[in-house]
C-alpha cells in the first residue's frame, strides 16, 4: 500500500474511532479542515510537524499514523518483515522513518530514523490522553535534540529518554546523516493519574 494511503486510512480510522468530524479534528490540532481532508484522501504529502499535530489530537504516538488500518479479520502478525515495514519521507526536511514494530498490538513501538545533515525537525508535542515515553539511541552520526528546557548532543552510542508532552526538536548539526532508533511505551491515563 502506497504510504499516503495507509496514512490516509490511518488518520480517518482514528478520526472515527475518537468520533471526530473535520471540523472537530481540525479545531483539536490546529491543522486545517481542508488540510485533513486532502491527507485522509491521501492527496497531500503532510510534513512531520503537520502528522504530529494530528497524533497528538488523536491521543496516540506519531508511529501510530503509520500503522496498517484494523480491516483484517485475521489475527495480527507477530512478525514485520523489512518488506512490510512503512517508510516514509518527511518532505520539509527528507528524514525518513521505518516502522519496525509487527502489527501485533504492543504497548512498544519500534521506529527506526535517517536524518539528513544539517536537517532540523520541530514538534509542538502537547498533552495526549496517555502517557508516551520514548528512548532515542543513536546509531551513527550526531543529534542535537530540545525537549522543553532539556537539551541533549548525541553521539554514536548514546541514548536519552524522555516524554512527549513538551515541544522537541531534533537538529542533525553534522555534515553527515544520522541513524538513531527510537522505542515508544504508550500508557494510558487512568482517571486517578490525571491532574486536575
Amino acid at each position: 500500500m502506497d504510504i499516503n494511503t495507509l496514512i490516509a486510512r490511518r488518520v480517518r480510522e482514528l478520526r472515527d474511532h475518537h468520533g471526530l468530524s473535520l471540523e472537530a479534528l481540525a479545531e483539536r490540532s490546529g491543522v486545517s479542515r481542508s488540510n485533513i481532508s486532502l491527507i485522509e484522501r491521501a492527496q497531500s504529502s503532510p510534513t512531520a510537524a503537520v502528522l504530529d499535530k494530528l497524533a497528538t489530537a488523536l491521543g496516540v504516538a506519531l508511529a501510530s499514523l503509520f500503522e496498517a488500518p484494523a480491516e483484517s479479520e485475521e489475527a495480527p502478525s507477530p512478525l514485520a518483515r523489512t518488506a512490510d515495514q512503512a517508510v516514509w519521507t518527511d518532505p520539509a526536511s527528507g528524514y525518513v522513518r521505518r516502522n519496525l514494530s509487527p502489527a501485533l498490538p504492543s504497548p512498544i513501538q519500534l521506529v527506526e530514523v535517517h536524518f539528513p545533515a544539517g536537517q532540523r525537525v520541530a514538534y509542538e508535542t502537547g498533552e495526549r490522553d496517555a502517557e508516551i515515553h520514548q528512548q532515542i539511541w543513536l546509531i551513527e552520526g550526531v543529534m542535537e535534540i530540545t525537549a522543553g528546557y532539556q537539551h541533549w548532543r548525541l553521539e554514536a552510542g548514546d541514548c536519552v529518554a524522555m516524554r512527549l508532552d513538551c515541544q522537541t526538536v531534533f537538529h542533525n548539526p553534522a555534515r553527515k546523516a544520522a541513524r538513531y532508533l527510537v522505542a515508544l511505551s504508550t500508557v494510558p491515563f487512568s482517571p486517578l493519574r490525571r491532574n486536575p
